[in-house]
């Protein structure tokens, strides 16, 4: 049965049933596959005829996967990596070339910031960091040799907004590649192809497995860009295993319940944090005071399951906030069913400067919160408790 139906696609489609018509998909922990003779081994290899090769290629559960994504997504094919930076790195490592220009938000996670300033900078790919609240910034920083404008949005872990039709119709008028990374949004929330993306990517690792379990990544678009993804794919093996892809294709049966609990539980939490006299500052997409407010309600679903507060009393403060903390898990990662709070000044972004953090809107107080799937009561209480200590 065909249907536009976000839910059903992500739980209907599957890889074509063996003979022992198996109702869910079995793994496929395979390296290689069997030719039935040197004609058919050679006609594969030359791209003649469609099927598996080697698992550094393709496996029936890593395009079960890539198929889901590209439905939700609206796009046309896809390649999934080992992990999300994975992802962004095969994405810069496809199309950028030594004397390309990049021209980014300048709120990106972490590592993405290393690869920027540490990794492409060595091989000549220079960028200029553009801010998500000053649109009007962007085109002028667009040079003859700028090749690709790449975006978070909601950004880690400031949750800035960018109006992405706005970012596709500067990249159509200047014939840029526009990549998008939609990891806090998921498919669910927000569709950055169908905004004008050519690239949307994935650090399938966080709300697509949802769990935090296994690591992946994936890249999706035009099979025309895919294509250029997977030439450089397959000879540098960023590759997804097999049995994570079959985590992540289950995991999404489930990805819209649980982003819809994600995003009612964040928005109360956001709510409530606003009206508290020891937090300076709460960012969340869906509340009125969010600066992007309005361009966040154009262009996603819900609001997402991460909230970023701003604790009084600068690092100390926000470490006695998390320490005080009962039911949450510190850790450095985010949306996972369990609640979690991350202090990035001294982790995921600890490797920027200061000087450069506070231009994102990371202080020294912030604290990002990854809002769970436990009860609200129970999540709120937690944070409350730990604010009177």
């Amino acid at each position: 049965m065909k249907s536009e139906n976000f839910e059903t696609i992500a739980i209907r489609t599957q890889t074509e049933r063996s003979s022992h018509k198996e109702h869910s998909a079995p793994i496929y922990l395979t390296s290689s596959y069997k030719f039935d003779d040197a004609e058919e081994m050679r006609a594969l290899f030359a791209n003649e005829k469609e099927g598996n090769v080697y698992s550094r290629y393709s496996n029936p559960n890593t395009s079960e996967f890539i198929e889901k994504m590209c439905l939700l997504e609206g796009a046309e094919d896809g390649f999934a990596t080992a992990t999300g930076m994975a992802a962004i790195f095969t994405t810069f490592g496809a199309f950028l070339k030594s004397g390309d220009h990049i021209i980014s938000s300048r709120s990106v996670f972490g590592s993405t910031h290393q690869l920027l300033t540490n990794v492409f900078s060595k091989w000549g790919v220079t960028f200029d960091y553009a801010d998500l609240d000053k649109p009007e910034d962007w085109e002028g920083l667009i040079k003859p040799n700028t090749k690709m404008i790449f975006v978070e949005t909601p950004s880690n872990p400031g949750i800035d907004i960018i109006d992405l039709e706005f970012l596709g119709d500067l990249a159509k008028k200047h014939n840029q590649l526009l990549v998008v990374d939609n990891c806090f949004a998921t498919p669910y929330l927000q569709q950055p192809i169908k905004l004008g993306a050519h690239i949307s990517i994935h650090s399938a690792t966080k709300y697509i497995d949802g769990q935090g379990r296994v690591l992946g990544g994936v890249i999706l678009g035009t099979k025309e860009l895919i294509a250029e993804v997977i030439a450089f794919a397959r000879h540098s093996g960023p590759a997804l295993s097999p049995f994570n892809a079959w985590v992540l294709s289950k995991s999404l049966e489930t990805l819209a319940i649980r982003m819809d609990r994600h995003c009612e539980n964040a928005l109360k939490v956001a709510e409530y944090l606003e009206k508290h006299p020891r937090i300076k500052l709460v960012k969340y997409p869906f509340l009125p005071s969010h600066p992007q407010y309005e361009i966040a309600k154009k262009q996603m679903k819900q609001g997402g399951g991460v909230v970023t507060i701003v604790v009084d009393g600068g690092v100390q403060g926000a470490s006695k906030f998390m320490d005080g903390l009962k039911m949450f898990s510190i850790s450095a990662n985010l949306a996972d069913t369990r609640s979690i709070a991350t202090h990035p000044a001294t982790s995921t972004h600890s490797k920027l400067t200061e000087e450069e953090r506070n231009i994102v809107g990371i202080e020294q107080g912030s604290v990002r919160l990854s809002i769970g799937l436990e009860h609200i009561n129970d999540i709120i209480a937690d944070i409350e408790q730990a604010l009177t200590l």
